[in-house]
């Protein structure tokens, strides 16, 4: 069989995804079960629900296949022209259209070593070559990076928060990396949790969109609340956007993602409500983490990295008995670490509850 299989694909590790709720319940019999290990939303806007039933009379046709209605709405929301953005099946597919449309078979991709682990697994499936580089005090370290800048370079990956530290570079780190970078190459800067950003100095991207060679990722995964539907945008100048459409799956995003897309930008409130929320909670869960002594990354997402000073799958493995899904850092070298996803109030509680259990008080 190994024969039959393509060389990039045959020892290429998949994204391991956090566990499913359903699936936990089934294999370990419980009845309550929280899950902290995917960076979700822990709630969904009443007008998403709403307009994704006034569209489900729809399902039988084929969706818009440009966008055309949301991609005029961010755009005016944004000051942005329609023309700037592209839409994708979640910003994986965003990732994937980018690596078929802009590194070509003989050039190179870099990022971190421990980052959003799909820039290098969907760069090894087209056949391309990824370079890594260590973080340096869990963010990400420019200067290593353009170290390794050669003339194959043609796409750097920057997770800015980044996935899975909480870490963030800041507006005079990023304006100096981008001094001086050779003109072949492309910067993608995906923001995915930027809406839980809480810091001054957070660099504004979208002023380099006309000037440099950069996209920018971002998602409705997060803040919005439709992982489920599966929708991400990238901005770009219109030059990167009209070839990136070529590489492009027609009927990418499906309808009902579109309306709920749609409702979310239009639910202010919902946001400012989840934002709120989850800054609060992360102050709960570090005053927690600091009175059972465990160290933690200071986050700018919605997600903690905490070492457990033990081996992270077997934490993992208790927490899950107890039915809380925690996200285990071993597919990132993290071995100690687990990440977990700041939830509802009680979620919270109850992790800290299991946590203090399975690790026990640190003196």
């Amino acid at each position: 069989m190994s024969s039959l299989i393509a060389r990039n694909i045959l020892n290429l590790t998949p994204y391991q995804a956090g566990k499913p709720i359903d699936e936990v319940k089934r294999e370990l019999g419980l009845k309550e079960v929280i899950k902290l290990a995917s960076n979700e939303n822990p709630f969904v806007s009443e007008k998403v629900k709403t307009a994704i039933k006034q569209s489900l009379n729809q399902i039988n046709r084929y969706p818009e296949g440009s966008c055309f209605y949301l991609k005029e709405r961010l755009a005016q929301r944004l000051k942005l022209k329609p023309q700037n953005l592209l839409f994708g099946n979640g910003s994986d597919e965003l990732i994937d259209i980018i690596i078929k449309t802009l590194v070509g078979i003989d050039e190179e991709v870099i990022t971190a070593k421990t980052t959003f682990l799909e820039y290098e697994i969907i760069t090894k499936v087209n056949g391309r070559k990824v370079k890594t580089v260590p973080l340096t005090n869990f963010k990400y370290d420019l200067e290593a990076i353009k170290d390794k800048i050669n003339k194959k370079t043609k796409v750097i990956f920057i997770a800015n928060p980044n996935n899975p530290t909480g870490t963030y570079l800041n507006a005079k780190e990023v304006e100096r990396f981008l001094k001086g970078l050779p003109s072949h190459l492309i910067v993608v800067f995906d923001e995915a949790y930027n809406e839980f950003v809480d810091c001054a100095d957070f660099p504004d991207t979208e002023k380099y969109l006309f000037s440099k060679n950069i996209i920018i990722l971002r998602t409705f995964s997060k803040v919005y609340g439709l992982a489920g539907l599966r929708i991400g945008y990238a901005l770009a100048r219109p030059e990167f956007i009209s070839f990136m459409e070529k590489a492009r799956p027609p009927f990418n995003v499906n309808s009902l993602a579109q309306a709920g897309a749609l409702a979310a930008l239009a639910d202010k409130n919902f946001i400012f409500k989840i934002r709120n929320l989850i800054l609060k909670e992360k102050k709960y869960l570090y005053r927690a983490l600091d009175g059972l002594r465990l160290d933690y990354i200071p986050s700018q997402a919605n997600f903690i990295l905490i070492d457990v000073k033990r081996d992270t799958v077997k934490i993992f493995k208790e927490m899950l008995k107890c039915g809380v899904i925690v996200r285990d850092m071993a597919q990132y070298g993290l071995n100690t670490y687990i990440r977990a996803t700041i939830g509802k109030p009680s979620e919270n509680k109850r992790f800290i509850e299991v946590l203090k259990k399975v690790v026990g008080h640190r003196s």
